[in-house]
């Protein structure tokens, strides 16, 4: 079975006026199936360029990118859609959710741009996706109804709802406080748990240490890459903060 990423010698390069900016310096990285991979790095490192290029949302400027084993640094912004829609979900910071829409709704979305099965079953599979994160009773909810925590799951769900094999998550805990970073990055560890590739970007060592390995990027470059020591359990930690509430 191929790597599900493999990137050769991958460089992006932005022009601003007469300037360019060397986001990427040459990236050589390989993520198996099954990893929880934790990309971090200081603002200006390229985590982020990284992330868009790995999500296909971006060209490189040069270099080789195999997605499952198929070059896709080459795919028309056309051909790049459909292989976001059918391989990869997103959760962003932001949460990205439509305000006056309801959960079941938010996640209905991505099934509009990949019309495989018919209206019932999408209507089935997110209603399946919004149980999976926990929130089988906020179906009818919109954004301003749910916290934080609960705005952050609905924006899993929408991720998980095409069955990807990958979830790419920009600083999923940036916006949310310890306790409910801990529950987000439980669940994260629980789609790892059933075969779920996952991959955060994040700037937190706290987070970091619940991944099975962490990429560090400075200056384009990768700096470090190596597994995770004694890797953090979510589902523990939860359990422990419960315990302290009480």
């Amino acid at each position: 079975m191929p790597a599900v990423i493999e990137t050769k010698h991958l460089t992006r390069v932005f022009q601003i006026g007469d300037i360019a900016v060397h986001a990427l310096r040459g990236i050589d990285l390989t993520i198996n199936h099954g990893e929880f991979v934790a990309i971090m790095g200081s603002s200006g490192s390229g985590k982020s360029t990284l992330m868009n290029l790995l999500g296909c949302l971006d060209t490189p400027t040069e270099g080789a990118y195999l997605l499952d084993g198929e070059r896709v640094e080459n795919l028309t912004k056309t051909q790049r859609a459909t292989v976001r829609n059918r391989k990869i979900g997103f959760v962003f910071q932001g949460f990205n959710l439509l305000a006056r829409t309801s959960a079941l709704e938010n996640v209905e979305l991505p099934l509009f741009y990949n019309r495989n099965n018919g209206i019932k079953q999408d209507h089935s599979n997110a209603i399946d996706a919004l149980t999976r994160v926990g929130l089988a009773e906020r179906l009818d909810h919109t954004p301003s109804q749910l916290s934080g925590g609960q705005q952050q799951r609905v924006a899993i769900a929408r991720a998980l709802v095409n069955h990807p094999s990958i979830i790419l998550a920009d600083e999923p805990t940036g916006n949310l406080d310890t306790t409910t970073s801990i529950e987000i990055i439980s669940l994260f560890q629980d789609l790892n748990d059933s075969g779920v590739t996952v991959i955060v970007v994040t700037h937190e060592h706290d987070i970091a240490r619940y991944a099975k390995r962490v990429v560090e990027l400075r200056d384009g470059l990768i700096i470090h890459d190596e597994p995770v020591r004694e890797r953090r359990d979510a589902r523990v930690d939860m359990a422990n903060l419960q315990t302290v509430v009480r």
